[in-house]
């Protein structure tokens, strides 16, 4: 008989009856088979994870370090306009640093690192951290500033901000 041509009390035994003891019967023989295969999905699994986890890291870091970026560079903005203009900077008691310059008997395009920037670490601040940095710094600082940043990265917070203050 086809599975169509039994009656609903028929199909009931089936399931409840001779399925079990199928199951009971073969199951033993089956047992490893099934154990194998359950770990195999496992292990596919924690793999899977694995790859999503460490991408999706990389991708959240990513974007807050955008959205740290833009939202300084808005705050700089916003706060600008709300505050009065700060009087011009009284001599700094730090000494002057040398500019970033053409070094000498060097090609045109050559320029020094960001260690003769007068923001130490220079490169290893997010943009909202140098941008907090700026304002105390003198007319050529600031053109050393705006030529490395052009030069290497091209953070517009950066750059927008040195223009401000060189404006």
């Amino acid at each position: 008989m086809s599975g169509a041509d039994k009656t609903p009390g028929e199909q009931a035994i089936e399931v409840l009856v001779y399925a079990p003891i199928g199951l009971l019967w073969e199951g033993a023989s089956l047992l490893p088979q099934l154990i194998e295969k359950g770990r195999g999905q496992v292990a596919t699994a924690r793999m899977i994870g694995r790859f999503a986890i460490k991408q999706g890291r990389g991708e959240a870091t990513k974007a807050a370090s955008k959205f740290q970026d833009q939202t300084a560079g808005w705050l700089d903005a916003v706060s600008d306009r709300l505050t009065p203009a700060a009087p011009a900077p009284v001599a700094s008691p730090r000494p002057a640093r040398a500019a970033v310059t053409a070094l000498p008997n060097a090609s045109p395009g050559r320029r020094r690192d960001a260690s003769s920037l007068a923001i130490a670490d220079y490169d290893g601040l997010s943009a909202s951290q140098v941008v907090n940095r700026l304002a105390g710094l003198t007319k050529s600082e600031l053109e050393a500033v705006r030529r490395h940043e052009s030069a290497q990265r091209g953070r517009k917070t950066i750059l927008s901000k040195v223009a401000q203050l060189q404006g």
